[in-house]
């Protein structure tokens, strides 16, 4: 059996689990996650704890088995803690704003950037130059995060751009004359 599917989800009180033939369904003070449970793998709750076997021996089954659980981890963690991801924004002109659930960036192109930021996701700007992305989805947050940052990648010169907060950028030389 895989060894990260051996380990049992601790589900903390005030989560609550429902269990059907193949989705499960988390609810907690952060949100409400689901997910599909593959057919080699079989669930079940015992307890305060959530036990994950596979229905076969095959690499398939191994492989899955894994998977979900570390998934289901991560969505019980989400309900109940929740995740988020810090960018920081560094240049001259660069700053960012959210109003209602548009993320608006100013990055030194011609035209302002106005992200829909989607349902499940909290975006807050502190001041300017700082971004918190935060969700009980895991996968979302990550995500959303990613795509802010793609709209000004950090440059390897003066490291302008929007980076993760405990992000290192290397930077080049500039060229000798």
């Amino acid at each position: 059996m895989s060894r990260i599917a051996k380990n049992p989800v601790a589900v903390p009180s005030g989560v609550e689990i429902k269990l059907n033939a193949d989705k499960l369904s988390i609810k907690g003070p952060k949100g409400a996650l689901e997910h599909t449970i593959h057919p080699c793998v079989k669930v079940m709750q015992e307890g305060a704890f959530l036990k994950f076997e596979r229905t076969n021996d095959s690499g398939l089954a191994r492989a899955v088995s894994g998977t979900t659980r570390a998934l289901v981890n991560n969505m019980v963690q989400g309900v109940a803690k929740g995740f988020e991801k810090k960018l920081t924004i560094i240049g001259v002109g660069y700053r960012a704003a959210v109003q209602g659930k548009k993320l608006n960036l100013t990055l030194g192109y011609s035209h302002p950037i106005a992200y829909d930021v989607p349902a499940g996701i909290t975006v807050v700007c502190p001041d300017q130059t700082n971004i918190v992305v935060s969700g009980a989805d895991k996968q979302l947050v990550g995500q959303v995060a990613a795509e802010i940052r793609d709209y000004r990648s950090p440059e390897p010169y003066k490291g302008k751009g929007v980076r993760y907060v405990d992000e290192v950028i290397v930077k080049k030389e500039a060229k000798k004359k």
